[in-house]
């Protein structure tokens, strides 16, 4: 297959960032396509129409993603607990429209994914999910992690699984704010999983 006829058959969307056409694209565009294409998503849902922008920043960024996605050394339970959390504090509609059921298909408990997303600390918990839940909670308010934190993640997922943790919360804090400004379109007949904020104008001086 071609492609022009991959990427027809990828139909972009996007909010205030156009979908662009498979005639459009450079070759570095080109390039973004078809190596996400050849990895683990296998399409350009999502954030990628925004990130075709700047195609070597958004190659560059979707292998990270595809690697704390896919490949990470965290467990998928925590690792999917980690990006609602994220995509929570952001308010992003896709992100969390698309998360909440891969946590849910991971085993993360439905009361822990509905306290996530009404704001609030869940009240029942397996150990491994209060240390992340602490950590990612410590390092977004606090921007630091207490030492007894930092010992807990260590101890849950080794120093190497701290550090993919962070990239994690890295990767869908880019997602989030992508999509966020794109204000990215859910997909026919979802609804938006929590309320839009109110936009405020910024006050010139």
């Amino acid at each position: 297959m071609s492609d022009m006829s991959e990427t027809r058959a990828l139909e972009l969307r996007g909010g205030r960032f156009r979908p662009l056409t498979s005639e459009e694209l450079t070759p570095e565009q080109r390039k973004m396509v078809r190596d996400l294409l050849s990895g683990a998503r296998g399409s350009l849902s999502g954030p990628f129409n925004a990130l075709l922008r700047s195609p070597e920043m958004g190659n560059h960024a979707q292998r990270l993603g595809e690697y704390v996605r896919f490949r990470s050394s965290v467990p998928t339970r925590l690792n999917e607990m980690a990006i609602l959390m994220t995509a929570r504090f952001w308010s992003s509609q896709y992100e969390w429209h698309l998360h909440e059921r891969l946590a849910r298909e991971a085993g993360l408990d439905p009361s822990v994914v509905d306290a996530i997303k009404g704001g609030r600390r869940p009240g029942r918990m397996e150990a491994d999910e209060v240390t992340i839940y602490e950590f990612c909670t410590e390092l977004r308010e606090r921007r630091r992690v207490a030492e007894r934190t930092f010992e807990r993640a260590a101890a849950l997922l080794g120093e190497k699984g701290v550090i993919v943790l962070i990239a994690n919360m890295a990767y869908y804090d880019l997602v989030s704010m992508v999509l966020n400004v794109d204000r990215s379109p859910l997909p026919a007949g979802a609804s938006p999983p929590f309320p839009e904020p109110e936009e405020k104008q910024s006050q010139s001086r």
